[in-house]
């Protein structure tokens, strides 16, 4: 059923097409993501070099496998006083990129 526009989900609904909806995740960033994005990382060479170990290790040929490595290594630039970024860009970047992929590519 829908509120307006068409295909739209009416209120209360999840939007099936979104992957974020579909999988229970809450598309509004929260006060605490918000409060933590405010926060800073301390620079840690130990954890920003176990995250890159880990995207290394996970990146594989499929699509699915090497965007969880870009994942991992984006977190990782927290820990990196040489890049600026914050928990919540993270997060809007991941989604950004999870309906791109769901939509089936950015052509379309």
């Amino acid at each position: 059923m829908t509120d307006g526009e068409e295909g739209a989900p009416a209120d209360g609904e999840t939007d099936p097409a979104d992957p974020l909806a579909a999988a229970g995740v809450d598309p509004v960033v929260s006060e605490a993501v918000a409060d933590a994005a405010e926060e800073s990382f301390p620079d840690d060479d130990a954890v920003r070099s176990f995250l890159r170990e880990i995207a290394a290790d996970v990146r594989g040929e499929s699509s699915e496998s090497k965007q969880l490595s870009a994942i991992l290594y984006r977190v990782s630039d927290l820990y990196d006083p040489d890049e600026q970024t914050s928990p919540e860009e993270i997060y809007l970047n991941v989604r950004h990129i999870m309906r791109i992929k769901a939509q089936g590519g950015i052509e379309r």
